[in-house]
């Protein structure tokens, strides 16, 4: 099939959708799919997609250069060009305002679209700014959803939440395909050991890797780290991930506050194969969040053969803790303190539980499994 991928901008610095947007990419590509990825920022695009002609064609996208970040017609030719000749075109995220005109243009040229929400209108998200988000659902925002083949969800609780959004829509669950293949071998804890030394320490070692935003929840974290410091005084905490200066501050001072400033290392953004061996190299990841539509790390932590705690209010808690690899609790200190200390008690259950998350990971999120339910999709879409 021809497809295009729109996303507006593919820098790795906002998170899960553009690393599912490059995976999807990827894959689509390698099983012979004719795939342009389309966007205005390039910055986290592969290389060599881009000075080699290795993968994707990537068409770069002209800058809105209206107000409110609209595009000028002459803007899109390029655009138009591909989204006329592809068979169907995927659009991701709700709020990027030129996703109004986008859509427009796929329906003149008789092409049809597919938005994948990204769980932009989950209760959370839609409970920050609401208003603003309200009005631009009425002022265009629901023609884009109701007008799409199919609006994507990756979680059956995220659709349960965001269908009311766009009642007339049709919608279609189906998980973000990982890439498993970089899962497939791997790599030990001792290339994060040889950067953080302290994790050859007796632990036990928790892990949080994910951007450093306040949806995050790490504050009930840090508010539940003197308790378990009580309980086991050599426990250490890696905080990995890229985040506003001032918000990571703060964390830093919260931690301090908590007495628990010593034993909580913030490593900054990490990636490779040092990303890869932190997950191995720590006893537990935790995911404290108030919003995941997928939650990406939890499953590479669960790839990695590293148990899980995440929150009841990640769309794919159920799917977490049905993986035998980990549990989901409330999102309050007393709760986090409640479900992590049995387990950090309990080392080698803990191993087990890694153990069985990882299999149930190349068991359920298979790429080929996941990539046929998507192209499927893309094939009802363009039967109409």
């Amino acid at each position: 099939m021809r497809i295009v991928e729109y996303l507006h901008r593919v820098d790795f610095v906002y998170g899960g959708p553009p690393r599912a947007v490059v995976d999807l990419c990827r894959v689509l590509h390698r099983r012979g799919h004719d795939v342009t990825l389309a966007t205005t920022v390039t910055r986290d695009v592969p290389q060599q997609w881009i000075d080699a002609d290795e993968g994707p064609r990537i068409l770069q996208v002209p800058v809105p250069a209206l107000p409110g970040r609209f595009f000028r017609p002459g803007q899109l030719g390029e655009l138009r060009q591909a989204v006329r000749a592809a068979d169907v075109m995927q659009l991701h995220g709700v709020w990027e305002r030129a996703n109004i005109q986008i859509s427009g243009m796929a329906r003149r040229v008789g092409t049809p679209y597919v938005v994948s929400l990204r769980g932009m209108l989950d209760d959370w998200c839609m409970a920050q700014r609401g208003l603003k988000k309200r009005m631009y659902l009425g002022l265009g925002g629901r023609k884009v959803l109701e007008g799409a083949a199919f609006v994507h969800c990756t979680a059956e609780g995220e659709l349960e939440q965001s269908r009311k959004w766009f009642p007339r829509g049709q919608g279609r669950v189906i998980p973000n395909l990982m890439d498993l293949e970089v899962f497939e071998t791997l790599r030990g804890p001792e290339p994060a050991q040889k950067r953080w030394p302290q994790l050859k320490d007796e632990g036990p070692h928790l892990l949080f890797l994910s951007r450093l935003h306040v949806k995050k929840g790490i504050e009930h974290l840090l508010a539940a780290m003197p308790r378990l410091i009580d309980a086991f005084p050599n426990l250490q905490l890696y905080m990995a991930g890229p985040g506003d200066d001032d918000y990571v501050e703060s964390l830093k001072q919260l931690a301090c506050s908590h007495g628990v400033d010593g034993c909580t290392h913030f490593t900054g953004q990490i990636g490779g194969d040092e990303k890869w061996s932190l997950y191995e190299a720590c006893d537990l990841f935790v995911l404290p969040s108030s919003q995941e539509n997928f939650g990406f790390v939890q499953f590479e932590a669960l790839a990695c053969g590293t148990a899980v705690m995440t929150t009841k209010l990640v769309d794919t808690w159920r799917e977490v803790v049905d993986s035998g690899g980990g549990i989901a609790v409330e999102q309050s200190a007393d709760a986090i303190v409640e479900g992590i200390a049995p387990l950090l008690a309990d080392r080698a259950k803990l191993k087990s539980m890694g153990n069985a998350g990882r299999q149930w990971v190349f068991d359920h999120m298979s790429t080929d499994s996941i990539a046929s339910q998507l192209e499927a999709m893309y094939q009802d879409a363009a039967n109409g």
